[in-house]
């Protein structure tokens, strides 16, 4: 009942779990893979922060006088937090639906042409990531008053 291992037989490899200490940082994930996970913590970004957006939007419709208050919000703050820091998270979620926006639009695309390549998923995956961060930078430049 023992197999022996002869010499015409090679010894296939053992496959063990990985250690997350020493084999993660040195892991190196293909594009596609970075989409995807960015893809998950976008969606999950804009579920957490789904309050703070919905009072957003109903200070900046209220009255005028909200809207005063809103704008204000960015420039001067509120109590001890200061102004940049609702820009940053106005930022943040900008690049969250700007990256699941694209992300799911090229799932979706994946999904109805069959396009299920190795070479489309990088060049997909790649553009993916150029273009919400591009369109970030952009949408962060008139936030932050650069232009």
């Amino acid at each position: 009942m023992t197999e022996l291992v002869t010499p015409s037989r090679a010894k296939r490899p053992e496959f063990r779990n990985i250690n997350a200490i020493k084999d993660l940082p040195t892991y190196r994930l293909p594009p596609a893979g970075w989409v995807s996970i960015l893809h998950r913590v976008s969606g999950a970004l804009m579920f957490l922060l789904l309050p703070f957006i919905i009072w957003l939007f109903d200070v900046s419709v209220s009255s005028e006088y909200s809207f005063a208050r809103f704008t204000a919000l960015f420039g001067a703050g509120v109590g001890p937090v200061p102004g940049w820091f609702f820009k940053l998270v106005a930022l943040a979620l900008i690049w969250a639906y700007l990256h699941h926006i694209i992300a799911g639009i090229r799932h979706l695309w994946m999904d109805l042409t069959h396009a299920v390549t190795k070479e489309f998923g990088r060049s997909s995956a790649i553009v993916t990531l150029v273009l919400s961060l591009g369109l970030t930078a952009v949408l962060g430049a008139k936030l932050f008053g650069l232009y």
